[in-house]
Formats: structure tokens, C-alpha cells, sequence
């Protein structure tokens, strides 16, 4: 299966560079209801993800809580707790499947590490309710080869 079937391109997906400030950040992740969020450098490359959970203790650690002083301040200064792992095009179904069991999305980049979108756990989730469907050319064969045997 290719995932890229799944993928949510880079044209349709919030994401911040690396040079953004924490009130453009913020803003961002507002207005999108995001939590998390994927950073780029300029050249495109996926470097990681900044949570609400990053600014919030930077403001909290770094500026006493005052949001204004910390408003210009450049992402690429904060410390992130963790980033999301990137899968590449060619990841197999089940390794996307073990990846969204850890994250809500899953970067998704090519070969030269270039953020070209992101897929959903959502979307990996709906994935795997229609695989567990029946079939109906399988139910009607199943169907036929128990009557066969009466």
C-alpha cells in the first residue's frame, strides 16, 4: 500500500519555519486548533515539531510567564520535548500504522528529507475500519463454498 494515498499535501497543512517568531507560532496553532505542528527550515526540509507544550513551559522557564517578552523570540530557540519521526514515501503500511499509535500525525518526507505533507491518524485509523470490513466478493465465496459442502 502506498501511503501516499493518505497523504494531506504540504499546500493543505499549517506548518511554521524555523525563523517564525512564538506570537506567529501561537497565532498559527489558534487559529488551525492545532496542538502540534510541523517545522520547516527554508529550504523545505522537516526538522521537527513544536507542541503548545514547548512554548508554554519556554514562556513559563525562560520569561517568568510574561508572554510579551517571549512574543519575538524565534522558534528554532525553544527546546522541544520530542518530534514527531518522519515517515518517507516508501514506509510500509505497518510501520505507519505502529507510527500513528504514537503521534496524532505523521511528517511525511522524500528522499532529501523535504516536508511534503503530513497523514493523519485519522486517516490511518478509517484505513484500517475499511480493511476489517467484509468484503462482498469474499462473503458471497465464503458463502457459496459453505453451501457447496452441505
Amino acid at each position: 500500500m502506498n501511503i501516499l494515498r493518505f497523504l494531506t499535501p504540504k499546500n493543505k497543512v499549517a506548518y511554521l519555519y524555523t525563523d517564525s517568531t512564538v506570537r506567529q507560532a501561537l497565532e498559527k496553532m489558534e487559529y488551525h486548533r492545532y496542538t502540534a505542528i510541523p517545522l520547516i527550515d527554508r529550504s523545505g526540509v522537516y526538522v521537527g515539531t513544536l507542541t503548545e507544550g514547548d512554548l508554554l513551559w519556554a514562556i513559563k522557564n525562560d520569561f517568568a510567564l510574561d508572554l510579551k517578552a517571549a512574543e519575538n523570540l524565534p522558534i528554532s530557540e525553544i527546546s522541544r520535548k520530542m518530534d514527531n519521526a518522519p515517515a518517507r514515501i516508501d514506509t510500509t503500511m505497518e510501520d505507519l500504522v505502529e507510527m500513528a499509535l504514537e503521534q496524532n500525525f505523521i511528517p511525511v518526507i522524500d528522499d532529501r528529507g523535504v516536508f511534503i505533507g503530513i497523514v493523519t491518524r485519522k486517516d490511518v485509523i478509517v484505513y484500517c475500519m475499511d480493511s476489517m470490513k467484509p468484503h462482498p466478493v469474499r462473503s458471497f465465496a465464503l458463502q457459496e463454498a459453505v453451501s457447496s459442502v452441505r
